[in-house]
């Protein structure tokens, strides 16, 4: 059962920063496509990072520039860097690894106050 824990979410004053961790276990991790999702209420959840096994990333439109996945293989864990994080950015954030389904973690709450 690939399991993925995610850390990090908070609550955090506009234009400051969070780091959230996804510990995956139970996959190759080294050749995963893994990724950032959120979804705030009301909304669908979007895509907001996603790295390749081999360190290729994209990301959302609205948070280039601030915001940065990376990975450590040895470790089992992607993160994301938040910086200069917006109201708008307030969403429950999901880690995804993409295997012969979508497998995703139980979410971690950010809230950006203003």
């Amino acid at each position: 059962q690939v399991q993925l824990v995610e850390s990090g979410g908070g609550l955090v004053q506009a234009g400051g920063s969070l780091r959230l961790s996804c510990a995956a276990s139970r996959i190759i991790f080294s050749i995963a496509t893994m990724g950032w999702y959120r979804q705030a209420p009301g909304k669908q959840r979007e895509l907001v990072a996603q790295i390749t096994r081999g360190g290729s990333t994209n990301y959302a439109d609205s948070v280039k520039g601030r915001f940065t996945i990376s990975r450590d293989n040895p470790k089992s864990t992607v993160y994301l860097q938040m910086n200069s994080l917006k109201p708008e950015d307030t969403a429950v954030y999901y880690c995804n690894f993409k295997g012969q389904t979508d497998y995703w973690g139980q979410g971690t709450q950010v809230t950006v106050s203003s």
